[in-house]
């Protein structure tokens, strides 16, 4: 009975201590502690624990670049065919693109090395075309907004930790990460804004359409450290795009790498720096349907093809880009943490031409909610000061 209270009061010191908050961020201790929001963390959240994250995102996309190299709309457009050949030029081009996602992310960590979530996306997108000369004088009009809008591909994804040095609060850490995309999202979205008529029936281009079509894998290699108040990881993925969709097409396989520092300045609030750098291949394969909602091929000769604007040619997909993001993460209430991110492009190499992006912002609303069986249960009453626990 004395050996007990002796382990207890030793708990207790620990817990209080000061060198003990050292181990400890915003997040729950067990999984490491503190762990970026928009992608994914080495640890694994504390066992029998759901968590939730709703995410809204905005993606601006301004101006057109062809491998590092700025290009002007304008240079691209005029008759696209003269004397039946191509002339490299297109009716349409883009000028800008508004991009808003809306995630809603909801896992459970079945053990303390296994944790599965689920992922469900929106997409809204739309994309400003500038027309040539010959269709501002058929339309009228100098050009217009293509958009699409709906439910997304849907995310399953698990992590599982290969290594911690300590199982109660590493400070080092590896894991596992295996996702696999599911085509809920729609790839027959249509050109319904074009102002003519016999282009409203055609498809919208890749880049506009929601989804893949395709089942695609994710495998991922994931490590953390932290030595308080400094947090920091690098995590390796690779999306595989395996075979054509139900258009005869696939996306690009895609590698990212991303690493991270964060600096908790107080016990419910840190700040937060990445470097976030992504390859994507070019698009294989080719839209099955032409203008007008016919079946045929969008070959460039043809002066009824959507090719009558580079986003219709799979060669304009892909490239090289490496993002800065900047944030911060403050804790509102115990269990609960609003995670802000600001990203811009410090390098972008694009097959193109193609839209480059300008900025991206994403806010999350992380809710961590401990069922009967976890050790966490019954402490949500805790005041905010005990949060640094992340009671």
């Amino acid at each position: 009975m004395f050996r007990n209270y002796r382990f207890h009061l030793l708990l207790l010191l620990l817990l209080i201590h000061p060198a003990a908050s050292a181990y400890v961020g915003l997040c729950c201790g067990k999984c490491g502690g503190n762990m970026p929001m928009n992608i994914p963390g080495g640890g694994v959240p504390e066992t029998y624990e759901f968590r939730l994250k709703v995410t809204p995102m905005y993606m601006r996309m301004d101006g057109l670049r062809d491998g590092t190299d700025s290009v002007s709309t304008k240079s691209l457009l005029g008759m696209p065919v003269m004397g039946g050949m191509a002339t490299g030029k297109f009716m349409a081009a883009p000028t800008d693109m508004d991009m808003r996602m809306l995630n809603l992310t909801a896992g459970y960590s079945f053990s303390d090395r296994f944790f599965a979530g689920l992922m469900l996306m929106y997409k809204d997108n739309s994309m400003d075309m500038l027309f040539n000369s010959m269709m501002q004088t058929l339309t009228g009009m100098d050009g217009y907004a293509m958009e699409s809008s709906g439910i997304a591909d849907t995310m399953v994804m698990t992590k599982y930790r290969l290594y911690a040095d300590d199982p109660l609060i590493p400070r080092s850490q590896v894991s596992f990460l295996f996702a696999l995309s599911v085509p809920t999202g729609s790839i027959n979205q249509k050109n319904e804004e074009h102002p003519l008529a016999m282009r409203q029936g055609e498809q919208l281009p890749y880049g506009m359409q929601l989804g893949s079509g395709t089942f695609d894998p994710t495998i991922g290699l994931l490590y953390q450290g932290s030595s308080s108040p400094w947090w920091w990881g690098v995590n390796g993925s690779y999306t595989a795009r395996l075979y054509d969709n139900s258009r005869d097409y696939h996306l690009g396989d895609e590698v990212r790498l991303d690493s991270y520092a964060m600096y908790q300045m107080r016990h419910d609030f840190l700040v937060q720096a990445q470097l976030n750098a992504k390859y994507q291949g070019r698009i294989r394969g080719e839209m099955d349907e032409a203008a007008s909602g016919e079946s045929g091929r969008t070959t460039q000769g043809d002066p009824t093809s959507p090719y009558m604007s580079p986003l219709w040619d799979p060669d304009n997909y892909g490239g090289k880009q490496v993002l800065a993001t900047l944030g911060f993460q403050w804790q509102p209430l115990p269990l609960h943490i609003v995670d802000f991110t600001v990203g811009v492009p410090l390098y972008q190499d694009l097959n193109g031409p193609q839209l480059e992006e300008d900025y991206r912002v994403m806010l999350t609303w992380y809710i961590e909610m401990p069922t009967p069986k976890s050790i966490r249960y019954g402490f949500k009453g805790k005041k905010p000061a005990d949060s640094k626990l992340g009671f």
